[in-house]
């Protein structure tokens, strides 16, 4: 059984080498960008057809995994 995180990718030749969904040309920052500006899932699968709802879980789980590490991986300015 494939884990949501299997669906997320990194390949230099893709997108600069940011995570994107299933080695396609969209990445998980546009995913988790449409969902904080309130957009419903059932809308992002209509506008991106090619997208399973999975890949929109896996973009949320990568996130949580990313927040979630160890070492700070964003400079924060006071």
């Amino acid at each position: 059984m494939e884990s949501l995180i299997d669906r997320i990718t990194i390949d230099p030749q893709i997108c600069n080498g940011k995570p994107v969904v299933r080695g396609m040309r969209i990445t998980v920052k546009t995913v988790l960008d449409f969902l904080a500006a309130g957009e419903t899932i059932e809308n992002l699968l209509k506008a991106y057809p090619y997208l399973q709802r999975e890949d929109i879980y896996a973009c949320i789980h990568y996130a949580s995994l990313a927040v979630d590490m160890d070492k700070a991986i964003f400079k924060i300015s006071a």
